[in-house]
């Protein structure tokens, strides 16, 4: 949908002019963060407002902004230079260009995002078709290289987990070999103090018989 044009002149109503002033003055501090990002440029920007409320945007320190502005105005508006009108003049045209573009690349990011495609010719579709396809191939292509350095890790993973269960089961293998030795001596330990035993209990009861009556005549 186009958007019409609106005739510039001051708003009488309050409310309405100072609903404009805020959205407007968020979309020329918005340009300018665009302007110097986009083109690494150093901006600055203030406002009154018509209560003489101060708003300003710098895209650094704005007191290191305007000190470099008064440094060049004072080398720049030298006499035998041009004028400051004209130099406005060609400041302002270099703004217009550049809100330009920053407008045409915007549309073209939502163009590229599939909006706003209904005034498109086919070359123009064909062309954004183009770039997404270019661009898919680019992130398939970095996607299968993450894809795999990952793959790569999990078999690094894979063989020392495999090495570390090799060494566990060495580890078990010989405590299995040594450990029967054990019960053999305690067995045998433990015979040995059995018959121990029965010998002491025979030997016993052989002692401690009870005779009754006169002693048996010995030939």
């Amino acid at each position: 949908m186009v958007r019409g044009k609106i005739e510039i002149k001051k708003i009488e109503n309050k409310t309405s002019r100072q609903i404009t002033f805020s959205k407007r003055r968020n979309g020329l501090f918005k340009k300018a963060h665009e302007l110097s990002v986009l083109c690494d440029a150093q901006v600055a920007a203030i406002v009154f407002s018509q209560s003489g409320k101060l708003y300003e945007f710098s895209s650094s320190e704005m007191e290191k902004t305007i000190e470099r502005y008064r440094k060049f105005s004072n080398d720049y508006f030298a006499p035998g230079r041009p004028q400051v009108e004209l130099y406005m003049l060609e400041l302002k045209k270099e703004m217009d260009i550049m809100v330009k573009k920053i407008d045409l690349l915007e549309v073209h990011q939502m163009k590229l995002m599939g909006k706003g495609l209904g005034s498109c010719s086919l070359a123009e579709l064909q062309d954004i078709e183009t770039q997404i396809e270019k661009s898919l191939r680019i992130i398939r292509s970095r996607k299968a290289d993450l894809y795999a350095d990952q793959l790569l890790k999990l078999k690094d993973k894979e063989r020392e987990l495999l090495d570390e269960r090799r060494r566990l089961r060495e580890e078990e293998i010989r405590e299995t070999l040594v450990r029967p030795m054990l019960p053999v001596t305690l067995h045998t330990e433990k015979n040995e103090t059995i018959g121990a035993c029965r010998t002491s209990k025979r030997s016993s009861e052989v002692e401690t018989d009870l005779f009754i009556g006169l002693p048996a005549t010995r030939l």
